[in-house]
């Protein structure tokens, strides 16, 4: 059965129902719909003084390209955890509609694991997405338009660039202004895609309102000739851009199949942003219940990194335990199986592919956390496999639990919430990988080395240029955040096995002022996707009844 028809099966509940259990009052909740729902950040003036709740990060190891699951063992983890008596809250990020409609398809989950409206949380939600779509398009016209209208500041220079929440490889690279207007000024431009968006990259960096406009008011939008840098706030963009967000800022209700509460807020892919939901999100949740299941985008080198890197540090948070996800057939595709045959026995392939899941791990425990690795169960696993995975673990003395929540919902993860409240329960010794007051090159090699076991960085010319001009205008002592292939430890993403010793190229260092990170983008990373030759549009519909299908 697929995942959209096991979502209809559910009936859910009024999401004010399953808020106020929570003790969410409606004085703070703005409908969409029965099961759909905004939280005011208003609550935190009521619930500052709570104790936070346990945290709990879920990860992954290098995966295939239609994932390994984080979402679904994220979801049952949460369902398992209330369902064992625990008042817990999952944490989730918004879909893109670029992977919707392209390869990856959805991202509420799968199976007896998801959250619902399952459709409308993949396609327009809330519309907090179109916001920061428009917010970021709303600064790029007010640049072209104080140029047309006699440039007083003198911009010479844009790396200010449009979005949109769809994945247009022709987009990567356009030339605007050619309608030969008078004092209208031809220039290359180019689209990122929403997620990539230092508006969005904002909106889940913000602590609140001011924050937030304080933030894009501080976003690098160019030079003048004199290589002086130009802010928004210079344009005067930055109120109403805000004014844009006011209501996406605002974090989202649904809910799992099991009935309990879920956040889902902000979208940031974890190859070319930081990959985590808001702070604003992940604070509320804490003071709302005692244990919060959240995840970062990707594998451990890129979503985790950048969480314990990026946003712990700017949230002054530290997950209680970690729970790095692997299955199988991800194992087995980067110990060299392939892909058309991932789903057949082959023990030698997943003894080598185990390199990549115990690198992780050695990885997750320099931050000085405690780290559990869960297996997502899948029907094609053999029991020679699963035993193999289980005694390598073991003899590594890393604690290990089968996930069946795809299959059976909360109950088929309660083993990995039980091993998950004793590990909550230990000590920890965060630590972060580098210093922010490093310089920018160290920075990133700490984290190439360190991380992706690469032997050294090559910085190309542009990117020590541009590392020059964020050191002289005095904006280097901020976090590093590597926009890299999710497929490989690499920057190669047909690399999986990384066998040999490899250098990570820097092609180009992006400041992004607002967000308050540097964004290094690696070996021949987009920051606009492109659709597969199949995409998955060509199977979503809508039928007579006008139910939609083919969404997954």
């Amino acid at each position: 059965m697929k995942d959209i028809d096991i979502a209809r099966k559910i009936t859910p509940i009024k999401i004010n129902d399953i808020a106020q259990k929570y003790g969410i009052e409606e004085e703070f909740i703005e409908n969409y719909g029965k099961y759909k729902a905004k939280v005011s950040n208003k609550i935190f003036d009521k619930i500052k003084d709570k104790e936070n709740g346990k945290l709990i990060l879920v990860t992954s190891i290098n995966p295939t390209p239609l994932g390994e699951g984080k979402t679904t063992v994220s979801i049952g983890l949460d369902d398992a955890l209330n369902k064992i008596g625990k008042n817990s809250i999952v944490v989730l990020r918004e879909p893109s509609l670029g992977p919707v409609f392209g390869l990856k398809g959805g991202a509420t989950g799968g199976g007896y694991a998801q959250v619902v409206p399952m459709e409308d949380i993949n396609l327009h939600f809330t519309g907090d997405i179109h916001a920061i779509t428009a917010a970021n398009n709303l600064i790029a016209s007010m640049i072209d338009n104080h140029i047309f209208q006699g440039n007083d500041l003198g911009i010479d220079k844009v790396i200010w660039k449009r979005c949109l929440d769809i994945n247009d490889r022709n987009l990567r690279k356009i030339e605007i202004g050619k309608s030969e207007e008078k004092r209208m000024t031809s220039r290359e431009d180019g689209f990122d895609i929403t997620a990539a968006s230092e508006i969005m990259a904002i909106l889940c960096l913000a602590k609140d309102i001011n924050d937030l406009k304080r933030r894009i008011g501080n976003i690098l939008i160019g030079y003048d000739k004199d290589k002086n840098p130009i802010f928004v706030k210079d344009i005067k963009a930055e109120g109403a851009a805000t004014v844009l967000l006011k209501d996406a800022l605002n974090p989202n209700l649904v809910q799992t199949l099991e009935h309990n509460l879920a956040m889902i807020h902000g979208g940031p892919f974890a190859n070319i942003a930081h990959g985590c939901n808001s702070i604003i999100a992940t604070k509320m949740a804490l003071k709302l219940s005692d244990y919060v299941v959240t995840e970062a985008g990707f594998g451990a080198d890129l979503g985790a990194e950048k969480f314990l890197d990026i946003k712990c540090r700017k949230a002054n948070l530290k997950p209680n335990a970690v729970v790095c996800v692997a299955t199988i057939k991800a194992l087995k595709y980067h110990g060299g199986q392939a892909i058309s045959e991932i789903t057949n026995e082959n023990l030698d392939a997943l003894e080598n592919g185990m390199n990549n899941l115990l690198k992780h791990v050695e990885n997750l425990k320099k931050f000085g956390v405690n780290v559990i690795v869960a297996i997502n169960k899948y029907i094609t696993d053999t029991e020679k496999e699963i035993k193999l995975l289980q005694d390598t673990l073991s003899k590594k003395n890393i604690e290990m639990s089968l996930v069946e929540a795809w299959e059976h919902g909360g109950e088929g993860a309660t083993d990995l919430a039980e091993k998950i409240v004793k590990l909550c329960d230990k000590d920890t010794e965060f630590r972060f990988i580098y210093d922010e007051n490093e310089t920018i090159e160290n920075k990133i090699k700490k984290v190439a080395k360190e991380i992706y076991g690469a032997q050294d960085v090559e910085f190309s010319d542009e990117a020590k240029k541009e590392i020059k001009n964020i050191n002289k205008i005095g904006k280097s002592n901020y976090p590093v955040c590597i926009a890299k292939t999710q497929y490989s430890f690499s920057d190669d993403p047909k690399n999986l096995e990384c066998k040999e010793p490899f250098k990570i190229t820097v092609n180009e260092i992006i400041l992004k002022n607002g967000a308050e990170f540097i964004v290094a983008i690696t070996g021949k990373m987009f920051t606009m996707p492109g659709l597969s030759k199949v995409p998955a549009a060509e199977n979503i519909d809508i039928d007579e009844n006008g139910n939609i299908v083919g969404i997954f």
